[in-house]
């Protein structure tokens, strides 16, 4: 039990659209960081994710510290559960726990949109900031410095 008291508090907290920050991929895929950790208390984080068509796959990687979920609201996308790539449908829903190799793309010629869910919540808005701050910058890294970055936010590839 995590909350101990008898009676009920006040907490609850309402982000309206204006509160929401979002960022746009040079390509224009656009994640919206609709409920980070920083306004969950850290329990979880909900981004949604909006696809362009055929965007390339992200490619198998793991998490040490948290789990991952997705939810597709709209399209298809292309999930790899670690061995095969399937694809989902609007109301399909992909867990990923704690160390589980995963990735996910869009190769259909229409968009797609997903949630995705990160429990406990680190601050994953940094890493897709990173993300695009190199893509529109042109920035060249190297092996190591792709390695450090991902290490920074516990993504691992494989």
């Amino acid at each position: 039990m995590s909350y101990v008291d008898h009676t009920g508090e006040i907490s609850a907290v309402l982000r309206t659209a204006d509160d929401i920050k979002s960022l746009t991929y040079p390509n224009g895929t656009t994640t919206v960081f609709t409920a980070p950790g920083s306004a969950t208390m850290g329990q979880f984080g909900l981004f949604e994710w909006n696809m362009v068509a055929q965007s390339s796959r992200s490619g198998g990687h793991f998490h040490k510290t948290f789990s991952e979920s997705f939810y597709i609201v709209s399209g298809q996308v292309e999930l790899f559960n670690g061995e095969k790539w399937a694809t989902a449908n609007p109301g399909d829903f992909f867990y990923v726990p704690m160390g589980g190799v995963h990735g996910f793309c869009n190769p259909a010629e229409a968009e797609a949109k997903m949630l995705v869910l990160f429990a406990p919540a680190p601050p994953r808005e940094k890493y897709f900031e990173a993300l695009a701050e190199i893509r529109e910058s042109g920035r060249t890294l190297t092996d190591e410095e792709w390695t450090a970055l991902y290490a920074e936010h516990d993504q691992y590839m494989v």
